[in-house]
């Protein structure tokens, strides 16, 4: 147990070395890099072999949804057809650990060719790829974390992290905010929170619970228990909302004694109901919620702030995957 514990610890302590030694690389070499991927009118294509291959992978998906539309390339298959997914306006980044994978080699021609810019991440500075980049970031490794020196491992890691710092100088340069990283996640809560609306989520119509300010009591608990969300609004003549009434605002009426069922609503009433506007986002109604301890707000008319057109519940919220 103990070996193996050992083992493990050298591990990461390896590539955590690995990636702490790429800190003094980052020069004017990767600012270059950075400023060539930015003016991209393309796509930035990433490629290279084997286990580079599936680094290369999360490089491009890190980068798409970060603001730079990047996609990969199998080098293999590139050399059989695919290379005509390239095109005037793209950057290509080829990773070989030691720029001589044979694969990334033969293609180098046919970027040049078609005049693309190169950004070369390599463990070797006198390498084939490195010649025939315009920009070389060195992701060099004093050793692999594999014992046989042989498995991919501090490498890669070192070739991820260098991704990484690429995909976040390019978020950073482009201004990129949390708006439009929901904008490419809108299935994760994050997207959920970011773009989702009130008026997305909002009952309305026969759905409202409503009773006129004139309404005894005990004929508004019908309203309120038909609608199924612990509140009724009140309206006045004008269809305006003037106060709301809460299972919360029953139990305290109820104190009073039975007598107060026999009395109008708008007697026992909240007044000056917290309202929400329907192209507010979610989040917003979320927040209004919590800081007045409520569970429903009113959706009102931005024409008229005083027409309900909706009712929005906490419970909608957690259905949505907000909270």
């Amino acid at each position: 147990m103990k070996e193996m514990i050992d083992v493990a610890k050298r591990v990461l302590q390896v590539e955590a070395q690995a990636i702490s030694a790429l800190v003094d690389r980052i020069d004017e070499d990767f600012g270059q890099a950075v400023e060539m991927l930015l003016a991209c009118r393309g796509r930035v294509v990433i490629t290279g072999m084997g286990k580079s291959g599936l680094i290369c992978q999360k490089i491009a998906s890190t980068m798409a949804s970060t603001g730079t539309p990047a996609f990969f390339l199998h080098p293999a298959e590139g050399i059989h057809g695919d290379l005509g997914m390239l095109m005037k306006g793209d950057v290509v980044i080829a990773v070989s650990n030691s720029g001589e994978t044979d694969e990334i080699v033969r293609i180098l021609p046919v970027i040049k060719r078609m005049g693309l810019p190169l950004v070369a991440m390599s463990g070797n500075a006198r390498s084939s790829l490195r010649r025939a980049a315009d920009v070389f970031l060195d992701i060099t490794i004093k050793e692999e974390a594999c014992p046989l020196g042989l498995a991919p491992t501090a490498s890669t890691t070192a070739t991820l992290a260098m991704g990484d710092a690429l995909a976040v100088a390019l978020l950073v340069r482009r201004g990129f905010q949390e708006e439009d990283f929901a904008l490419f996640h809108p299935g994760g809560a994050l997207g959920r929170k970011l773009l989702l609306k009130v008026e997305e989520l909002m009952h309305c119509g026969n759905d409202m619970p409503m009773c006129h300010e004139s309404t005894l009591l005990k004929e508004a608990l019908f309203e309120i228990t038909s609608k199924k969300l612990g509140i009724t609004g009140v309206l006045n003549d004008a269809g305006q909302l003037v106060g709301v009434f809460t299972d919360g605002d029953l139990r305290r009426a109820m104190a009073q004694g039975y007598e107060v069922l026999d009395r109008p609503i708008n007697q026992v009433m909240a007044r000056n109901p917290k309202r929400i506007l329907p192209g507010a986002l979610a989040a917003e109604a979320l927040q209004v919620m919590e800081t007045h301890s409520i569970t429903s707000l009113f959706v009102f008319d931005p024409q008229e702030n005083r027409v309900p057109v909706g009712i929005i519940h906490l419970h909608d919220l957690l259905k949505a995957g907000v909270v």
